[in-house]
């Protein structure tokens, strides 16, 4: 009995000891007093690991969210005495008596006298990483008829908002700190800026994109970055410490974001110590980074990095670090752009694009953008002619065909390609996948551009049911005259007269809006979205419309013609469900006229009929 009882209790002793976690290696920020030590870890230059010196100066309670905190600290040691909190150094580990207490990662933003830092608690950067929350929806993006460069480069940034802390007065802040640090600090406290690293663009659109996410709160540079694989069967491994990057782009043109390594457990790494862009859940590619150096500077130190092979996947995107798992990378939505000149020359450029509903319609335009300016003239007339397509799943493809001719066509022809796919990747019924972008474009240094002079019908006053033929003369650039025609078919029932307009796409809506009542874009779904976006007019192309005044309406954006009275006074009784406009002018006829050229112009004719 005694031994069956020794047994027992020893069994109870191991199973107790089970149940107690192992003693954990970080210092939680209740433990956290001012004036405590520690060494910080981060790279300087090549993937050597240095340490500085960490002195805590107190505890800002409520800083970065209710109930969020930064440990407030003064940074000693290697070049920060001249170059101040570095940007790249987002996500430095701090170690008190070797645990882990958080992530450099909030400065006290430009013209910093010293190195004072802001740390982000390692708790709270495992909490939020392992958050449930779903992706929010961003605002629904509007198709803009004509797709402007304004219009499109507007809306990409209306889908973005600058990161800011949550703390934006004193009176936010409860600290716990060694005399003479008070509140105030807290809403000067702002993310450290993450260098972003642009190889390949010139400087034109590298510009603007570079612009852009400077607004976003980046430090974009010129880089050589290395090609990016996205895939990596054995990757390097990590530490603690070690430059990370984040890959939005790879290929002929590379964009990728610099930061450090915070902590590593099993396979997961955690890193930055605040948002990249607070995405939430995200599938960018994880990759190494080599620091060439830092580059000193009175406004903001940075590191000058460049990505290296991927070794993972970045998963999370929170208010308080960067996470993923190492391994394989995510599958990027590839671009391609076959560009063939009228001086003989052909080039192919092949692109990677991260899939992300912000992202990739940015990255997209900027690539094409780029292309084309840095391989035709940047200033002066030119000609593209553009075909290929954007890939859906499960919806098919957007096709592309049209002519943009003047002076910097480059951008008219990149918010031409992204304007849908924004579209379709920010619309409000659900989620989908970008599978591929391919373009074929024909570069001209010549203007191919006409304007419509004249409209008329051969013959005497047509019959109805009859067939007419509708000429066009136009002029180009050159002066010369080119006459084209198509058949039109006069309605059986029509009496008294019909009107035929006559117009290139971008007056044709405008006419459309006013005469028709037709408004853009009102989809009711994904098939209907993908048919919208292919019937999308084109520039090389006059439209022809037959008229009549007989009532018609708009049915849950469908235009139906010629409605029997007893059908409209059905649809009227329903007037109040919004599903219904009535029309006084019905569409009895549609045909394009297809050219070489981009052309302008408008006419209208009013053709009276025998009785």
């Amino acid at each position: 009995m005694l031994t069956r009882g020794l047994v027992l209790l020893a069994a109870l002793v191991l199973l107790a000891g089970a149940a107690v976690p192992a003693q954990t290696n970080y210092l939680p920020i209740s433990d956290v007093r001012p004036g405590m030590v520690g060494i910080g870890r981060t790279v300087f230059e090549g993937d050597r690991l240095e340490e500085f010196k960490v002195q805590v100066l107190g505890v800002l309670h409520n800083e970065i969210g209710p109930r969020r905190d930064l440990i407030l600290a003064r940074l000693e040691g290697g070049p920060l005495a001249r170059t101040g909190v570095i940007a790249g150094m987002s996500g430095s580990p701090v170690y008190i008596n070797g645990r882990l207490v958080g992530a450099v990662s909030y400065s006290l933003g430009e013209f910093a006298t010293e190195p004072i830092a802001g740390i982000t608690p390692i708790a709270e950067m495992i909490d939020a990483a392992t958050l449930p929350a779903p992706r929010p929806r961003i605002a629904r993006a509007e198709l803009p008829s004509p797709a402007t460069p304004e219009a499109v480069l507007a809306s990409l940034r209306q889908a973005f908002t600058s990161a800011r802390p949550f703390a934006e007065s004193p009176a936010d802040v409860r600290v716990s700190a060694a005399p003479g640090i008070d509140a105030g600090l807290g809403p000067m406290l702002r993310p450290i800026a993450t260098p972003m690293t642009m190889s390949g663009f010139a400087s034109g659109s590298g510009g603007q994109l570079g612009s852009l996410f400077r607004d976003m709160g980046f430090l974009p540079m010129a880089g050589a970055a290395q090609n990016v694989q996205s895939r990596n069967t054995a990757p390097a491994p990590l530490r603690p410490g070690d430059a990370i990057g984040v890959s939005l782009m790879n290929g002929d043109l590379a964009i990728g974001a610099t930061g450090t390594v915070t902590e590593i457990d099993g396979n997961r790494v955690y890193a930055f110590g605040h948002p990249f862009y607070g995405l939430g859940p995200t599938r960018f590619p994880m990759t190494r980074a080599n620091v060439i150096g830092v580059l000193p500077s009175l406004q903001s130190s940075t590191k000058i990095a460049s990505p290296g092979s991927v070794v993972g996947t970045i998963q999370q995107d929170r208010a308080t670090t960067i996470a993923g798992t190492l391994g394989q990378g995510p599958d990027l939505i590839p671009l391609t752009i076959n560009l063939k000149s009228e001086r003989g020359t052909s080039k192919t450029f092949k692109m990677g694009m991260v899939s992300d509903q912000l992202l990739t319609p940015l990255l997209a335009y900027s690539a094409i953008n780029d292309v084309l300016n840095s391989y035709e003239r940047q200033n002066g007339t030119a000609s593209y002619a553009i075909r290929g397509t954007a890939t859906v799943k499960k919806y098919g493809s957007i096709a592309f065909e049209d002519l943009f001719s003047g002076d910097q066509p480059s951008a008219a022809a990149s918010a031409y390609i992204v304007a849908p796919i924004n579209f379709v990747l920010r619309n409000s019924f659900e989620d989908v996948d970008l599978e591929a972008v391919t373009l074929d474009v024909d570069a001209s240094e010549q203007p191919r551009s006409a304007t419509l002079e004249r409209a008329w019908i051969d013959g005497t006053r047509p019959k109805p049911g009859s067939t007419v033929t509708l000429k066009v003369l136009l002029r180009t650039y050159r002066g010369e005259q080119i006459t084209k025609s198509v058949p039109v078919q006069i309605p059986p029932n029509a009496s008294r007269s019909v009107s035929l307009m006559i117009a290139d796409g971008t007056r044709l809506t405008q006419w459309e809006n006013r005469e028709l009542q037709v408004q853009p874009a009102q989809t009711r779904g994904l098939t209907q979205m993908m048919r919208v976006l292919n019937d999308v007019r084109k520039n090389n192309r006059l439209y022809v419309r037959l008229v009549t005044r007989d009532g018609g309406a708009v049915v849950k954006g469908e235009s139906l013609a010629a409605l029997p009275p007893s059908v409209l006074a059905v649809l009227e009784a329903d007037r109040d469900s919004g599903n219904y406009r009535p029309l006084q002018s019905a569409l009895q006829g549609a045909w394009e006229i297809s050219t070489d050229y981009a052309v302008t112009g408008s006419r209208t004719l009013d053709i009276p009929l025998q009785d």
